[in-house]
């Protein structure tokens, strides 16, 4: 294999998982119903944030791969990364793009400040954005503000489509979403007010059942709330065909697809991993995960090694990586995962943001 082709095309670093200013309602560390952050502070534990040297020294070991981009925490908010302006530097000197997923919040410095730093640098921008009423916004990423979010949003916009037009990087920017119970009823005018908006593209995940409050809200939990899936994905892909963005393009959509009845247990009959072999995870003590599933779920799937010790091209070329590569399917916490996708649909999106 040419040494181009060897390695993760995309690497998530956990940079400061205890950090954020939310708390959203299906987070794994810092929904109300999450005991992450109270155990820690009881245990006396410190937050766990990544030294930018060890980030410096992954880029550095993969420098002759075929990384082209990187991802700061998406597990807290990576935006109150203290090191995050070296971050950026970082994406200079390695020649790598930033992939950017925030709660639109802005904190420290502001949307107009943020997106002028981040926006030459980066491919994708993701905004977390869950309802298109004030009331659901806010009840699902309890701590936002629903205007001051729709005004940060057209802030990064207009200074995005500034940029754009004197640069040659654009930066998609997106509105990411949980399907869910609560905000089902909302899609179709999320949808709507991303394309009044102006962003490319609209992404969505399926509820992880990470607390038991959760399992009313998924909408895999029986046929029926399958059914009522299938249909609003049908209507939305509608809205979007006859309503296009300003520019005259098509908005994005990713992950609006329709279910099988089975998808209560298996979101896709024929889905495979996006991310194996493809895009790799790195905790803040150096740990390396295969993927984004909850913390307690990744840990199932084998332990890999450490960026510490190991080079992260040798944990790419490992045996026990590449059995899971070849296996997966044989793990429960594979099959019953929401990330994986049509094999078509990853095939067409070998690099998808």
């Amino acid at each position: 294999m040419a040494q181009l082709e060897q390695g993760f095309w995309r690497i998530t670093f956990d940079t400061n998982p205890n950090d954020c200013n939310l708390h959203c309602i299906m987070c794994e560390h810092h929904s109300k119903y999450s005991a992450v952050e109270t155990n820690r502070i009881a245990a006396g534990n410190p937050k766990a944030i990544m030294p930018i040297q060890l980030i410096r020294k992954v880029l550095a070991s993969a420098k002759n791969s075929r990384l082209r981009e990187i991802i700061p925490s998406t597990m807290g908010e990576p935006l109150l990364y203290k090191n995050f302006p070296e971050l950026i530097e970082l994406c200079k000197e390695f020649h790598v793009k930033l992939n950017l997923t925030t709660n639109g919040t802005f904190p420290l410095r502001g949307a107009i400040a943020w997106a002028n730093l981040i926006i030459p640098v980066t491919s994708d921008v993701k905004i977390s954005w869950n309802g298109a009423t004030k009331k659901t916004q806010e009840k699902i990423m309890q701590g936002s503000n629903f205007e001051q979010g729709i005004q940060n949003i057209k802030d990064f916009v207009q200074v995005r489509n500034e940029l754009a037009s004197k640069s040659k990087n654009y930066c998609q920017i997106t509105l990411q979403l949980t399907f869910m119970e609560t905000n089902f009823c909302e899609l179709e005018d999320i949808i709507k007010l991303a394309i009044t908006l102006g962003v490319d593209r609209v992404k969505g995940h399926h509820l992880w059942i990470n607390f038991e409050e959760l399992t009313p809200l998924s909408l895999r939990r029986n046929s029926d709330s399958i059914a009522k899936w299938n249909e609003a994905v049908i209507n939305i892909r509608n809205i979007v065909v006859k309503n296009r963005l300003s520019n005259g393009k098509l908005l994005k959509l990713a992950n609006f697809e329709i279910l099988d009845e089975t998808a209560t247990r298996n979101l896709s009959l024929d889905g495979v991993c996006p991310f194996l072999g493809k895009e790799a995870w790195i905790a803040p003590d150096g740990r390396f995960s295969p993927c984004c599933a909850p913390d307690l779920l990744r840990r199932k799937l084998g332990e890999f090694g450490n960026v510490n010790d190991k080079n992260v091209l040798d944990i790419w070329q490992n045996e026990a990586y590449q059995a899971l590569i070849k296996n997966y399917m044989q793990n429960e916490v594979c099959v019953a995962c929401n990330m994986r996708r049509p094999k078509e649909i990853c095939e067409e999106n070998t690099y998808e943001n």
